[in-house]
C-alpha cells in the first residue's frame, strides 16, 4: 500500500487534468476533493459560498479531506486547501504533496481561458483587476503551496518527469 499523493496549487494549475493522468500512470485511484465536496452538498461550490459563506465551506474542505481511506490514491484539492486550518501539515504527514507551480501571468491567461464563474473566488473578476487578484492570492498562498515535498514547474515539465519523481518515492 502506498501513501496518497496530494495535488496543490493555484485554481487553473491543472491540479484535476495532471491529477488524472498522474493516477492513471502510476495505478492509483483519483479523487477530486472539489467533486467530492459537490456530491457531499448536493450543490455547486458557488452556491454553497453563497448561502453558507467561505468559513464553513473551509471547515467541510477540511473535514472531507481527512475522512477518506487514502492508500493508493491520488487526490486534486482545492486551490485554497493547504492554506485553512492544519490542512498542509496534515496532506505532509499523511502523503506526499505535489506543487503545480505556475506564474500570475500563467494562471491569468488559463483563467482567462475558462468559466470564471465556475470559480467563487474570482467573483467576475476580468482583465488586469483579474491579475492582480490572482498576484495577491498567489503570493499568500505560496508559502503553504511550497512546503510541497516536490515543486514542478507545471508548463516546463511533463508528465513522465512528474511520474518518474513520484515512482522514486515508491
Amino acid at each position: 500500500m502506498s501513501k496518497p499523493i496530494f495535488i496543490v496549487g493555484f485554481m487553473g494549475s491543472g491540479k484535476t487534468t495532471w491529477g488524472k493522468k498522474l493516477a492513471k500512470a502510476l495505478d492509483r485511484t483519483f479523487i477530486d476533493l472539489d467533486e467530492v465536496l459537490v456530491q457531499r452538498i448536493g450543490m455547486t461550490i458557488p452556491r454553497y459560498f453563497s448561502l453558507h459563506g467561505e468559513e464553513d465551506f473551509r471547515k467541510l474542505e477540511s473535514q472531507v479531506l481527512k475522512e477518506h481511506n487514502l492508500q493508493d490514491t491520488l487526490i486534486s484539492t482545492g486551490g485554497g486547501t493547504p492554506c485553512f486550518y492544519d490542512n498542509m501539515d496534515w496532506l505532509l504527514t499523511h502523503g506526499t504533496a505535489v506543487y503545480l507551480k505556475h506564474s500570475p501571468k500563467s494562471l491569468w491567461a488559463r483563467l482567462n481561458a475558462s468559466d470564471v464563474a465556475k470559480r467563487p473566488a474570482l467573483k467576475g473578476l476580468t482583465g488586469n483587476e483579474l491579475l492582480e487578484f490572482i498576484t495577491e492570492k498567489l503570493a499568500e498562498r505560496s508559502p503553504f503551496y511550497e512546503q510541497s515535498q516536490i515543486q514542478v514547474d507545471q508548463i516546463h515539465t511533463s508528465i513522465g518527469d512528474l511520474t518518474q519523481q513520484l515512482n522514486k518515492l515508491d
